[in-house]
């Protein structure tokens, strides 16, 4: 029950939600990102993308803002991002 009321607090759903993923720069990178993310979501378009090259230049943080509709959603993707290969870090 606990977890319920944590959830519900944190999150009220349907949600505007950022999420960030890290990799190491690479032509297809973004490409992967929003083909994992477009499985989960709906509608994402390049407004809704925006990229980031850390300031050595060896990691590219690719943003994607969408709207989350459950917490199964959130977790769903965050599992399948978080197991591919050329992904780094999820924030």
């Amino acid at each position: 029950m606990a977890e319920e009321t944590f959830s519900s607090s944190v999150f009220n759903f349907p949600c505007t939600f950022p999420i960030k993923i890290f990799g190491e720069v690479a032509d297809d990178f973004e490409d992967i990102v929003v083909s994992i993310v477009s499985k989960h979501v709906a509608e994402i378009d390049g407004s809704t993308v925006s990229t980031r090259l850390s300031n050595g230049g060896k990691y590219l943080c690719v943003t994607v803002t969408f709207e989350a509709h459950s917490r199964d959603q959130l977790d769903d993707l965050y599992m399948e991002l978080n197991d591919h290969e050329r992904v780094l870090m999820l924030l």
